[in-house]
């Protein structure tokens, strides 16, 4: 692995402010269809199977893009990249914003599914001009402004596409994008590419991403996976020859999209199973806040409306946004380390707490700020000590599996719980039983306590 010379030009707060900007818009962006999926399902006469096949568009493309993005950014530079793949999201949101039918607004959700790639590309930019102390705050604080601006698409979307119209709410993000890109590419200083002269590696691309796919359809298929055994099993299978033919060809390839040699780095390895653990116990866990609100069972439950869940969540989105900026300046001043410990102590005494104390709304709601509070901050100081734990040239790639991995585990752990509730309804009813619901918190604190064991190999890296 080569080490890029970092240009002695130091970015101030303003490039920074729009690399932010450009998180936040995003943010709201990718928000936008989840509130409001019912009303498209209305004006756009979609069946249920449809709108799901809506919500989950973007993710996708996000998941494929993701290391895509950051491998690129390696590569080429990461503000060159950048400007390139906005563009590809800005055209993706006018498709959305104008599409009169659910084939041209699906189009539109798969091109702006490429936002998720500014992440790391946002990433490759701090580090290079800002220093550790500095470039680990800066993390954190464009990962709280794409979850804050999260926060304010759900908020806003609703509003806009009952006042104004649904294309009006993909229209207002995309101007919002727009603008911060600009400020970017006229703040931001071009950086140095960091390998322009290696070939793009098109079968490791093409096997990344049919790995990422096929992990989608088998996570997807996982609540069914008793009534369809065969097509369970050999969606499996597919996974695991992909998976092996992906580490042959990046062994051999002289130019890989993942350098397989990063995982002999006990930082790297180590941040990649936290991740993986953390999000997962909290995707679980938190599957079954927003059930039990809504649930009216035997002495559980408090029958709540969609609208009364959304106002109960908020304080926990609100929680998660925060979490970013808390993590960066924890990190600077204590370390990875001590913040993921923090995080998952935190976590563990929350669930803990909710396994006993949920009788009540507001149990339920500061078990959420506090899980996702501690989760956003194992996040963020994860990604950090990945950033600084490899060469300049490789901080896009090795960041973006983080994110990948932050995806996916959220996913499996929806569907995992889905699962646990619906083994959880006795014969006769429709209802879960208290006890899913208790089993499901302990087992996702259960998961994420092991995320533990790999917390002493953060140390083992590149000095922050």
């Amino acid at each position: 692995m080569s080490t890029v010379q970092v240009p002695p030009v130091r970015v101030g707060k303003a490039a920074v402010a729009a690399l932010g900007m450009l998180a936040a818009a995003a943010g709201a962006l990718e928000s936008a269809v989840s509130p409001t999926l019912p009303l498209l399902q209305r004006q756009l006469s979609l069946t249920p199977a449809q709108g799901a096949l809506l919500s989950i568009a973007m993710l996708i493309t996000g998941a494929l893009l993701l290391p895509v993005a950051g491998n690129l950014g390696d590569r080429f530079g990461g503000k060159r990249v950048m400007i390139r793949l906005m563009t590809v999201v800005v055209t993706g949101g006018l498709v959305s914003s104008l599409a009169p039918n659910l084939p041209l607004l699906l189009l539109g959700q798969v091109l702006q599914g490429a936002m998720l790639g500014a992440m790391p590309l946002s990433f490759i930019l701090v580090r290079k001009y800002l220093s550790e102390g500095q470039s680990s705050v800066a993390i954190g604080v464009v990962s709280g402004l794409f979850l804050a601006g999260g926060m304010l698409g759900t908020l806003i979307s609703g509003p806009i596409a009952e006042g104004l119209s649904r294309h009006w709410m993909f229209a207002i993000p995309t101007i919002g994008i727009v603008v911060a890109t600009l400020l970017v590419h006229r703040l931001m200083p071009d950086d140095p590419p960091g390998r322009p002269d290696s070939r793009i590696d098109w079968p490791g691309l093409l096997l990344m991403s049919g790995i990422l796919l096929t992990l989608m359809l088998v996570l997807a298929i996982v609540p069914r996976a008793g009534s369809q055994p065969i097509a369970f099993g050999a969606l499996v299978v597919l996974l695991g020859v992909l998976v092996t033919g992906w580490i042959v060809v990046e062994r051999r390839s002289r130019a890989p999209m993942f350098d397989l040699r990063l995982l002999r780095q006990q930082a790297i390895w180590s941040s990649y199973g936290i991740t993986f653990a953390v999000c997962l116990g909290t995707s679980l866990s938190m599957y079954l806040v927003p059930q039990l609100f809504a649930v009216t069972g035997d002495g559980y439950g408090f029958g709540a409306s969609a609208t009364d869940i959304g106002f109960y969540m908020l304080p926990g989105a609100v929680a998660a946004a925060v979490a970013g900026p808390v993590a960066g300046v924890t990190v600077r001043r204590f370390g990875s380390r001590a913040a993921v410990v923090a995080g998952v102590v935190c976590m563990m005494a929350a669930l803990i707490s909710m396994t006993f104390l949920h009788g009540e709304i507001w149990h339920l709601v500061a078990g959420k700020v506090l899980v996702a509070l501690a989760s956003g901050v194992c996040v963020t100081a994860v990604v950090v000590k990945t950033a600084t734990a490899v060469d300049h040239s490789d901080t896009g790639t090795a960041t973006s599996l983080v994110l990948v991995i932050r995806v996916v585990a959220f996913a499996a752990g929806q569907q995992i719980g889905s699962a646990f509730l619906t083994a959880g309804i006795p014969s006769g009813s429709n209802i879960p039983t208290e006890s899913a619901f208790v089993t499901g918190f302990v087992i996702g604190g259960a998961i994420a306590a092991l995320s533990l064991l790999a917390v002493r190999k953060l140390d083992k890296g590149v000095k922050e």
